[in-house]
């Protein structure tokens, strides 16, 4: 029983180390953001600024497009997300219904596809990209996007739609319901917290997304916000730290919001209430 205590805390502690961990650098980044300068030089630094001002906010919008930038990430994330889970839903299903040596072959090589480096596949994605004249233009990096999450996007409806029990399909087709009625009337509305999730997750991953954004898109038009984040630094590396908190905190905001969005449906159980009676 004292054994069994220990180890129940010290897995609390453990966890609580790690999420002080995690929440670290966002909560200084919070504290940076509503420094004014000369608490952002000062060699004893505080977590709660004795002085808050929102000087950084005015001065992050008024030297960089912040807005237009965030509009370019905005529509790039939203394509990516709709055509990632257009492609990867029917996809996944006949990959999870059918396991053939095909099916098991694609999974192993979704997973092995992750461990690309971005390097790798850059150049190839770059020239595909020129041959198509698709270089600096939004749906040239829309198209790069899906492609870097539909491996990850795949393998997470796959397990969603092996976790629908067949039965309920063989049920409805006993009932007199073709394969098309049975999908959007049974399997559809299941897999539902798996699609909002899968497309949470391309949205996330293509609004953080920085590498592909600064090789691809010439124009300062054009650029999406991680790479206007990087004006903020100099030609020499120095960076103005309170526009480029202030301005790394707003853009932090919305992947922070469909994360908690993403808990919520998660959690919220996929197959609650599905039972033929």
């Amino acid at each position: 029983m004292r054994t069994g205590r220990t180890a129940r805390t010290g897995q609390y502690v453990a966890l609580l180390a790690y999420l002080v961990f995690l929440a670290f650098p966002f909560l200084w980044l919070i504290s940076t953001a509503f420094k004014p300068p000369r608490e952002l030089g000062s060699l004893h630094p505080t977590w709660i600024p004795r002085d808050p001002t929102l000087a950084n906010f005015r001065q992050a919008f008024d030297e960089q497009p912040l807005l237009h930038a965030a509009l370019n990430s905005l529509i790039a994330a939203l394509g990516a997300a709709l055509v990632a889970v257009l492609l990867a839903t029917p996809m996944a299903y006949v990959m999870a219904r059918h396991r053939t040596r095909l099916a098991r072959a694609a999974t192993g090589w979704v997973i092995v596809s992750q461990a690309f480096p971005l390097v790798l596949v850059i150049i190839p994605l770059f020239l595909v990209l020129k041959n198509l004249r698709l270089i600096n233009s939004m749906p040239g990096l829309i198209m790069v996007y899906v492609v870097w999450a539909l491996p990850f996007a795949l393998w997470m409806l796959v397990g969603y739609v092996r976790a629908v029990p067949p039965e309920l399909e063989e049920a409805a087709a006993v009932d007199g319901a073709g394969r098309l009625r049975t999908l959007v009337s049974v399997t559809a509305p299941l897999l539902a917290p798996g699609i909002v999730a899968t497309a949470m997750f391309a949205f996330v991953t293509a609004w953080n997304e920085f590498f592909f954004a600064l090789v691809l898109l010439k124009t300062p038009e054009k650029q999406t916000l991680p790479v206007i984040l990087t004006h903020f630094i100099g030609a020499e590396g120095v960076a103005e730290l309170g526009p480029l908190a202030a301005a790394a905190f707003l853009a932090t905001l919305p992947s922070l919001v469909v994360f908690a969005l993403i808990q919520r449906r998660i959690t919220g159980g996929m197959l609650t209430g599905a039972v033929k009676n």
